[in-house]
């Protein structure tokens, strides 16, 4: 695949969050999308990540660069291809409903904790396995005969997020057990994460 910054260049295997199941993100988002684009430079840049290229659907000026006052597509997702260590990455999302979201959460890589994210990222392009982690049922709270809802896993999410967000005193390893909790709790009950 040779990946381009428009039209979005989503990487191969990875699912597409459904349209319906796309949310709003945190209010970290505020700004303008050329800020939250520059922010996201900066971070890759003090990663030492080389060959940056940032597809959406928003087209681009001849610089590369947004035009101003374009608007929001109707697809918010974001795929951030670079090397590392000369290793090819991509960092891609779709959860959220635009693409200023969608890239302030890319843009989180260091807040989150980079160099641990980053081997985890390349795991994950190389496919080696993750080892399992706690139930999604102990994370959330939620009894073994307990039926359970994709509105009652996005509630305790979001009840969970709120504390175990590194913003709101939490740490980058508890908020990563309650995304991968809400990952194996959609897979568990039928729906794509």
């Amino acid at each position: 695949m040779i990946e381009s910054a428009f039209p979005l260049c989503w990487p191969d295997g990875q699912a597409r969050t459904p349209q319906e199941k796309r949310t709003r993100n945190w209010p970290f988002w505020r700004g303008t999308l050329d800020r939250h684009r520059r922010s996201l430079k900066d971070e890759v840049r003090k990663l030492n990540g080389k060959d940056l290229i940032i597809s959406t659907n928003m087209r681009l000026r001849n610089d590369g660069e947004i035009h101003a006052g374009a608007g929001e597509p109707a697809d918010g997702g974001v795929a951030v291809y670079f090397s590392w260590k000369n290793r090819p990455m991509c960092f891609a999302c779709d959860q959220f409903e635009t693409v200023r979201e969608t890239i302030d959460s890319i843009r989180a890589i260091e807040r989150y904790g980079a160099s641990d994210m980053m081997e985890r990222a390349f795991r994950g392009f190389t496919a080696l396995p993750e080892q399992a982690g706690e139930p999604w049922r102990t994370v959330f709270g939620f009894t073994a005969s307990e039926s359970v809802t994709s509105d009652r896993i996005e509630e305790a999410f979001r009840k969970l997020a709120f504390t175990e967000h590194p913003d709101h005193g939490g740490t980058s390893v508890r908020f990563q057990r309650i995304i991968n909790a809400r990952t194996d709790a959609r897979r568990a009950i039928g729906e794509t994460a």
